[in-house]
């Protein structure tokens, strides 16, 4: 029995240790990309390299292709261990080029290029300087928002406070501590610093949202992205296709651009 409770004792301090490392830590792991930072990538052909000054003075990597006249910005946010080149490829060519749409893609705050260190709250002010200086390279443009996993959290947020014709979002969670939830069972989510509540911040929008998820999504599973379509109600549609949390990415952009059409001579947005 001693040895039992020696033992017991041990299990209970090496968890104790592994919680202290989680929290103090924690913030690697959901900004990997901040801290191990991925490959370069090329800026993409007629795209501009901008600096985007956020109102707590910080200065963050953004790449920039302008609308035509009267037409729409795609504002996108990549994901926690990405960059935001291959976004801003995408939504320069394709269905978006043919439809005049801009694009404006923000490295967060501490990844390559970007000043400070990464938070939610930090995040989401650097998305709203996003869209902030979107206003003021494209008055009165109509403004898509679009994220990928964390990004579709820092979409979703910025969706509270901007006019937008819509959220587009691919492998998003409802909230990070369900999240957590899935990788690590056992952790308390008491710890979390940062919780990235997309199910409570939908639930006053107009905006119609557009879901894209994978079914072989192992990172983000499926039900996450189910609880989110329930929290937002019947202007989300969920796009569930064969795939996994990185596959999927474009695979619905022809019906996206269709869906969130601008027409260019159309400027209206939806608030909220």
């Amino acid at each position: 029995m001693r040895v039992l409770a020696v033992l017991a004792v041990l299990a209970l301090a090496l968890y104790a240790l592994a919680l202290v490392g989680l929290a103090l830590g924690q913030r690697r792991l959901i900004y990997p990309g901040a801290y191990r930072p991925p490959p370069p990538h090329a800026v993409p052909p007629g795209v501009a390299v901008v600096t985007v000054a956020t109102p707590d003075g910080e200065r963050l990597h953004g790449l920039w292709h302008p609308p035509r006249p009267g037409c729409g910005v795609v504002v996108t946010f990549h994901g926690n261990g990405a960059r935001p080149e291959p976004h801003a490829a995408r939504f320069s060519q394709g269905p978006w080029r043919a439809a005049g749409w801009g694009v404006l893609a923000v490295a967060y705050r501490g990844y390559p290029g970007s000043t400070g260190a990464p938070s939610e709250d930090g995040l989401i002010r650097d998305g709203l300087a996003a869209a902030a200086e979107v206003a003021a390279r494209a008055p009165g443009a109509p403004v898509l928002l679009h994220g990928h996993s964390l990004g579709a959290a820092v979409a979703v947020a910025v969706a509270e406070r901007v006019p937008h014709r819509g959220l587009y979002l691919e492998a998003p969670f409802d909230s990070l501590v369900n999240a957590v939830r899935v990788h690590f069972p056992y952790v308390p989510t008491l710890l979390l610093r940062d919780t990235f509540r997309s199910d409570r911040r939908v639930a006053g929008g107009t905006a119609p949202v557009l879901i894209v998820q994978g079914e072989a999504d192992r990172i983000v599973p499926a039900e996450l992205a189910r609880r989110l379509e329930a929290a937002i109600g019947p202007r989300a549609r969920l796009d569930l296709i064969p795939g996994d949390h990185v596959s999927i990415l474009g695979a619905r952009d022809a019906e996206a651009a269709a869906l969130f059409r601008t027409a260019c001579a159309d400027a209206a947005v939806v608030p909220g």
